[in-house]
């Protein structure tokens, strides 16, 4: 079944939306319940959907009370970006072509296991075997 054109659906949404029945508004918040040391922890929106916790929009994550003897922890939530900033990016990007670039002083001809290496890109060798070690390549079984 469609829906004719200019009618909306509400069955699916990008948004997640708060727990708490009858509210509409975005959640911003993630509440959780740790039972065993009796605390509900109330942090930022969580990545993925987790079955036991709830998610909460501004106002109720203000209003929220634990039951009695129970604690609440409020984590910090950062408001800048929402997202890894050009710092964080950059820096993942130098990592990247660091452990790419082969070590500090490390020739092609360098010997590896029982071959020589003749060829790097990244991770991936290409290994030659020795002249002297008799190895000829893969042996027949009679």
């Amino acid at each position: 079944m469609s829906l004719p054109e200019g009618i909306q659906s509400n069955a699916v949404s990008h948004v997640r939306r708060c727990s708490r029945t009858a509210c509409r508004q975005p959640a911003v918040f993630t509440l959780t319940y740790v039972y065993a040391d009796s605390t509900a922890v109330l942090g930022p929106l969580a990545a993925y959907v987790e079955p036991h916790c709830y998610d909460l929009c501004a106002v109720h994550a203000d209003r929220l009370t634990a039951p009695r003897g129970w604690e609440v922890v409020r984590l910090p939530v950062e408001t800048a970006g929402g997202g890894p900033g050009s710092d964080d990016l950059e820096a993942l990007a130098d990592a990247v072509r660091e452990a790419a670039r082969p070590p500090s002083g490390a020739r092609p001809s360098d010997a590896v296991g029982e071959g020589t290496e003749t060829l790097r890109r990244g991770h991936l060798r290409v290994v030659r075997s020795d002249p002297g070690t008799g190895d000829r390549g893969p042996r027949r079984r009679n």
